[in-house]
């Protein structure tokens, strides 16, 4: 068993570490509730009554650890991408984690020191070994199969907002070294209103070790051009074994808009929301699936129990959460058992 206290000079693949899939049996989930009000213009209230019943459902399946009950400080509640990255020993089954350094979706907002120190907390006070990096990377940024495939996108990882320097091979070997990893599929981008850049758990989602739930859109819709690209991607990508993916169609939901007041980020106005099907969160057999109510809520739950026929889906009232720029997942952090 590693100590925590020590300076881990080795890499956690060459220690025999690796980042299980979200279907894997979890030991709890970190969240924060939503506290920023600027976050949430005109509507923390109403975001939270949307945390609080799922919060409660979530309970139910796997011990749930809310930081600011445990005494650790956040700027706010997207944890998702500044809590630690967790991999589990493919042997003893030990459990650590990486520290990955958050810059606030590549310099977008001011400083975001406390969720920059979240991994340390929990390492100190749960004695977890983490792995430290000065190399930038989000947590939504990447979904793994947990047998050698992780997705992501070129519009976030290669974006010059995160580690300019930073060459693909590069970006590649800092995932193939800290998760395990030793295959990469590359989509090109995200969805409007995302103010991540790009990132891969509001687009594409793996339901199984060799399934891909991916958003697809009509051809009015404003995501319709980068959503096929994605899916061109998908269909010509292949997994660690060198099979072809089951890409399975996930609908997007209905425009919604929010109507943003100035601030000392920018001018707001009416912008639109990156609602998606695709930021659920998988937790000990069941699935937290956002929705908003709109009509493709059914269609995709019923689409996602199909493709995970032994999982609980449990759909989640997002409206007001989704404000926010995100949602379920955005807001969770798996720890696995």
């Amino acid at each position: 068993m590693l100590d925590a206290s020590l300076v881990l000079s080795q890499s956690p693949v060459a220690l025999g570490y690796t980042m299980p899939a979200e279907w894997d049996p979890l030991a709890c989930v970190w969240l924060v509730k939503p506290h920023n009000e600027e976050t949430w213009p005109g509507c923390l209230a109403q975001a939270q009554a949307e945390w609080e019943v799922w919060r409660e459902k979530l309970a139910k399946v796997v011990e749930v650890r809310e930081c600011s009950a445990l005494g650790i400080e956040t700027n706010d509640s997207w944890i998702r991408d500044f809590g630690p990255i967790f991999v589990k020993h493919k042997t003893s089954g030990a459990v650590a984690g990486n520290s990955f350094r958050f810059n606030g979706w590549g310099g977008k907002y001011e400083v975001r020191s406390l969720d920059d120190a979240v991994p340390s907390h929990i390492s100190t006070r749960w004695k977890l070994p983490m792995w430290h990096h000065a190399f930038v990377l989000e947590g939504g940024s990447i979904d793994v199969n947990g047998t050698g495939t992780v997705l992501t996108t070129m519009q976030c990882l290669e974006n010059d907002n995160r580690n300019p320097t930073a060459a693909k091979g590069e970006i590649e070997r800092v995932l193939h070294d800290a998760l395990g990893v030793t295959n990469i599929v590359w989509l090109p981008g995200g969805i409007k209103g995302d103010d991540t850049d790009g990132h891969i758990d509001d687009i594409a989602r793996f339901v199984r070790r060799d399934a891909i739930a991916a958003l697809r859109a009509p051809s009015t819709h404003p995501d319709f051009e980068v959503l096929e690209r994605n899916w061109s991607a998908l269909s010509n990508a292949r997994d660690e074994h060198g099979a072809p993916f089951e890409i399975i169609a996930l609908p997007v939901p209905e425009e919604l808009f929010y109507e943003y007041p100035a601030d000392r980020f920018g001018p707001g106005g009416r912008n639109m929301l990156p609602a998606s099907h695709a930021n659920f969160l998988i937790a000990n057999g069941s699935v937290f699936v956002p929705v908003f109510g709109g009509k493709s809520d059914d269609l995709a739950c019923r689409i996602l129990e199909a493709a995970m026929p032994n999982t609980r889906i449990e759909p989640i009232m997002a409206r007001a959460l989704v404000v926010g720029l995100g949602s379920l997942h955005c807001l969770s952090c798996h720890q696995p058992a």
